[in-house]
């Protein structure tokens, strides 16, 4: 166990946890929303810390992220827990533990251990993957540390609810993130994630004004958030706060946990959600779980020329010229190099 980072302690040996915008109030021998902080005698613990359940060498396509360094590996770590219940979550069995087998989950790899291999294998970036980073965050700090001062980046594959005080303390540390922007009614988040969207919106402006290269996602399902009403609104929301320049992410939803009374995401919904962005004015929207469908391609926003070709997380071809389009010289945006 590890002390946690960002409580308070209140009377009666309760703790307010500061670490995402649960806020979770927690009495003693408790735990919070995500199953993995826990309060003993005044003090709150990561149950976590250390506790690698998943480590794999990733095409960074993977997170997805098209504009960081494309055709590079990541390194991906996780631990068990999530602050979410998504009905539709696919790691839902190290997402989602019960309280008894937390601690017993994993194996013990400390933060330089998960660098050195990162380096050993080629890779040239870390990603906190998989479960949700935010409730690793003490074990997720000290890798991001180590990773800088070792030349590799650092990415954040999150829902979006790290509280203020928590992300601007690894900022510095952070070169990337994919936030899932799942949905966007307040009923939807309610009903299908259990959170709030309002707040998931905030915490999305929060990385913004860090400066964190951003790509958002948005799993499309049948009948829960394909409307065109509700796609437009992301993709005004993504140009508008965000800015143009920000890639989206439009991917096909497989029937998984407990969600599995919805169809397969049509190819066409997904090609008029990609059109409902371009038509908002973002540069760069992607169709995911579709390979060859020409959607992964990325292309030139100005001449329309085909910069980076793939088929599902492999890359190619990549015709980038130092990050500019070698057709008509336009900067694409992005992290190149």
């Amino acid at each position: 166990m590890k002390e946690a980072m960002f409580y308070q302690k209140l009377d009666g040996d309760r703790v307010r946890c500061g670490l995402c915008r649960f806020g979770c109030l927690i009495g003693n021998g408790k735990r919070g929303h995500c199953r993995v902080r826990e309060n003993r005698d005044g003090v709150l613990y990561s149950l976590v810390y250390g506790r690698a359940v998943a480590e794999h060498v990733d095409p960074v396509e993977k997170k997805p992220l098209f504009h960081l360094l494309p055709g590079s590996r990541s390194y991906s770590v996780a631990t068990v827990g999530c602050n979410f219940r998504c009905l539709h979550c696919q790691n839902y069995n190290i997402s989602q533990p019960d309280e008894e087998s937390v601690e017993r989950s994993g194996s013990l790899v400390p933060p330089q251990t998960i660098v050195e291999r990162a380096l050993a294998a080629g890779c040239r970036t870390i990603s906190y993957t998989y479960t949700e980073p935010t409730i690793f965050f003490e074990y997720a700090y000290e890798i991001a540390v180590l990773a800088r001062a070792a030349g590799l980046k650092n990415i954040f594959v999150t829902n979006g609810y790290i509280a203020s005080e928590p992300l601007a303390a690894i900022a510095p540390f952070l070169d990337a993130a994919n936030i899932d922007l799942k949905g966007f009614t307040e009923s939807f988040y309610r009903e299908v994630v259990g959170a709030s969207l309002a707040e998931v919106l905030d915490c999305i402006r929060d990385y913004r004004k860090h400066g964190i290269w951003l790509e958002l996602t948005t799993l499309v399902i049948p009948n829960r958030n394909d409307s065109e009403q509700e796609l437009g609104g992301i993709a005004r929301f993504i140009a508008s706060e965000l800015g143009r320049e920000t890639p989206w992410h439009v991917t096909r939803f497989h029937p998984t946990h407990r969600l599995t009374d919805q169809p397969r995401t049509p190819v066409n919904t997904l090609r008029n959600a990609r059109r409902i962005g371009l038509d908002a004015g973002l540069r760069y929207v992607y169709e995911g779980n579709v390979p060859g469908e020409g959607g992964e391609n990325t292309y030139c926003h100005c001449c329309g020329s085909v910069l980076i070709r793939r088929y599902g997380y492999l890359v190619e071809q990549n015709l980038l010229d130092q990050g500019k389009c070698p057709a008509c010289g336009s900067g694409i945006d992005g992290v190149w190099s």
